[in-house]
């Protein structure tokens, strides 16, 4: 009856993480410490273990002189997120 959930997605981290890039093209490092009040470290991670699953891509660069940490959701990720959203719609919705 109940379809198992994301491990991967099942951390309030990646979940925000995953919340915020699938409604933007692309976001900074910084952007995405702000929005989820993550230190850079833990968030260091968390992204890190979301590239490893395919669900984020990692791009590094430059702005100026400075290095630019982005990420985009894959479309590996973005269908996981939608699976997991589906899969917690079936645990609210006990008619079914």
């Amino acid at each position: 009856m109940f379809k198992d959930l994301d491990p991967l997605l099942h951390s309030q981290l990646r979940l925000s993480v995953m919340s915020l890039l699938i409604s933007v093209e692309q976001a900074d490092f910084v952007f995405i410490k702000e929005k989820t009040e993550a230190s850079s470290g833990n968030l260091s991670v968390q992204l890190e273990k979301l590239s490893n699953a395919g669900y984020i891509e990692i791009i590094k660069g430059f702005r100026g002189r400075k290095p630019l940490t982005s990420c985009r959701i894959t479309k590996k990720g973005i269908n996981a997120f939608e699976n997991y959203v589906n899969s917690l719609k079936d645990y609210i919705d006990i008619k079914k």
